[in-house]
């Protein structure tokens, strides 16, 4: 893999915390796990992966910021660079036995992503991208999908799970797509869901009530496979909203207009 130090120090982390990850994924049935709200589930395989990339990340950049889903912010002394990281996208899947989960890192640069990484260590399926320099899968280019009607686009979203709130009007968008497309998949993972937009293997992504490190390494993968990314609600930002919509070149506009009920 041809990048830049930034991404090549992102992918040893990745995959440091992918075999960590995969360890404890063999011996699921023995681990603590500490409830930290209804459905969403802390695990010490998740503190560790962290912690791992921290230092991996922060060893070799120390004076870049950190979000990172367990630890939360810490500023950096360069305020213009902030690495931003869910260490295991999917917790709910690895405690199940399910092998669908993700490591996600970006790097942000005055506000703009330009540096991702998603990595699938279950699938060893590595997904990265660059600003400017295309979305890779391992050592393949990666392209959204050419679908261009609706009728045969398979989506991707999340379904609000508990007391979410976001449930209600979830329901109401599946209620206005499903009769119009070929399938809907709720596979539990942000971070895949995105990177398999970019990979074409989803036509299209949309999803309510999530965080940024859930979707930032996601948002550059889509935009460099060239695909397009926005918020639910026209004009927001969808790392401020927590609220993103994906999807190819042809399918995002009809797309959207069937999510936002226009």
């Amino acid at each position: 893999m041809q990048g830049s130090a930034n991404l090549n120090l992102m992918i040893k982390a990745a995959r440091k915390a992918g075999r960590s990850l995969v360890k404890d994924f063999r011996e699921v049935e023995n681990l603590q796990v500490s409830a930290k709200g209804p459905g969403d589930f802390v695990t010490k395989a998740d503190r560790e992966a962290e912690r791992i990339i921290r230092d991996e990340l922060m060893g070799g950049r120390p004076t870049y910021g950190w979000l990172g889903e367990e630890t939360g912010e810490t500023a950096g002394q360069d305020p213009t660079r902030r690495w931003i990281v869910d260490p295991l996208d999917g917790t709910t899947n690895f405690l199940h036995g399910l092998p669908h989960w993700a490591v996600s890192i970006a790097l942000e640069h005055k506000g703009e992503i330009v540096s991702a990484v998603v990595y699938d260590p279950a699938k060893d399926e590595m997904f990265w991208a660059e600003k400017g320099a295309g979305a890779w899968m391992n050592e393949s280019r990666i392209r959204v999908s050419g679908r261009r009607h609706m009728i045969e686009a398979i989506f991707a979203t999340g379904v609000p799970f508990g007391g979410r709130g976001t449930l209600p009007a979830t329901l109401q968008d599946l209620a206005r797509l499903m009769p119009v497309c070929a399938g809907v998949r709720r596979w539990g993972s942000a971070a895949l869901d995105l990177a398999y937009v970019a990979a074409g293997r989803y036509d299209g992504y949309w999803e309510r009530g999530i965080q940024a490190w859930d979707m930032a390494a996601g948002l550059l993968l889509v935009r460099e496979a060239g695909g397009f990314v926005g918020a639910v609600r026209t004009g927001d930002d969808p790392m401020e909203k927590g609220a993103v919509l994906a999807g190819n070149g042809a399918l995002y506009e009809p797309f959207a207009k069937v999510i936002r009920g226009e």
